[in-house]
């Protein structure tokens, strides 16, 4: 579809405050691309189309509503959404979808400081020593869940497991042996897709429902390394125990393990939890 040039004419004798797009592209500070775009997919449509030149044209009533979808799409607000804002059926339903929108926001800017402060710690302080340990894990029978998942989707993923998993414990009435386990192959590592499984270690053997399949864990020796808090920096503990165990020549080919010591389930203080991160390798004595 074409569009007349900057300050192009159009008699339009019901429409005496219009713009063509490259008057209404300075008025809005928004590109005449964009525009084109924002018709398209129906956030922002000309007041009028010329049938014959295809010239879209725009009202002075449309400035606010593109001022305000530019100001929307400075915070990032996905178009879908600013549509849902735009045609919201009352101000409390707006309200909303603006505060929801707000929340991934603080989230993400906490994720941001969070990156930040563990860079400025990393440049500022050499690495403590890392208390790597060597244990082997017993075989276990276990309610568990495989699936193969994205590296991206991997935290919501284990969250969602791991409340699966005690639903099915609790409502079977079989009682948790140990803490949760993850198994993770490489593929998830390297290519940023692969297996994933959670487990409760539980006494006898639970019934299949929903994704909770019984499971028997096989017994492995492990290089265990436990990181505390949240997951965001988990990568520095996997490093150093990566290190350990390729500078003392034990590694061996298998899906790497994590045991959930204390996590959200536990308690919602982040600096308390506990991960024992688990690096297959033959034991030499």
């Amino acid at each position: 579809m074409v569009d007349s040039p900057v300050g192009g004419e159009c008699k339009l004798t019901d429409m005496p405050s219009s713009f063509a797009i490259g008057d209404f592209s300075r008025a809005t500070h928004l590109t005449v691309k964009t525009l084109r775009h924002y018709h398209e997919t129906g956030l922002l449509e000309p007041a009028h189309i010329d049938p014959q030149t295809g010239y879209r044209r725009y009202t002075t009533d449309q400035i606010p509503v593109a001022q305000i979808i530019r100001r929307f799409r400075d915070l990032d607000m996905p178009l879908n959404e600013i549509q849902a804002v735009l045609s919201a059926p009352d101000v409390q339903a707006r309200n909303d979808l603006i505060a929801a929108h707000l929340r991934r926001l603080e989230s993400d800017l906490a994720k941001t400081q969070s990156a930040v402060a563990s860079l400025r710690n990393l440049l500022r302080h050499s690495a403590p020593a890392a208390d790597i340990g060597r244990r082997k894990a017993d075989r276990v029978t276990a309610a568990a869940i495989s699936e193969v998942v994205d590296v991206k989707d991997a935290l919501s993923w284990y969250l969602g497991a791991l409340g699966e998993l005690r639903a099915a414990l609790s409502a079977q009435r079989k009682i948790a042996t140990g803490p949760a386990g993850g198994i993770f192959s490489n593929a998830l590592f390297s290519h940023a897709r692969g297996e994933a499984t959670m487990f409760i270690p539980c006494e006898g053997t639970v019934r299949a429902i929903g994704r909770v399949t019984p499971r028997v864990v096989p017994a492995v020796e492990l290089a265990t390394l436990v990181h505390e808090g949240t997951h965001a920096n988990i990568d520095l503990a996997y490093g150093s125990l990566a290190t350990y165990v390729t500078q003392h020549a034990l590694a061996v080919e298998g899906p790497l393990r994590e045991y959930y010591l204390v996590g959200p389930h536990d308690t919602p203080e982040e600096r308390a939890w506990r991960t024992e991160i688990g690096w297959p390798i033959f034991q030499t004595g």
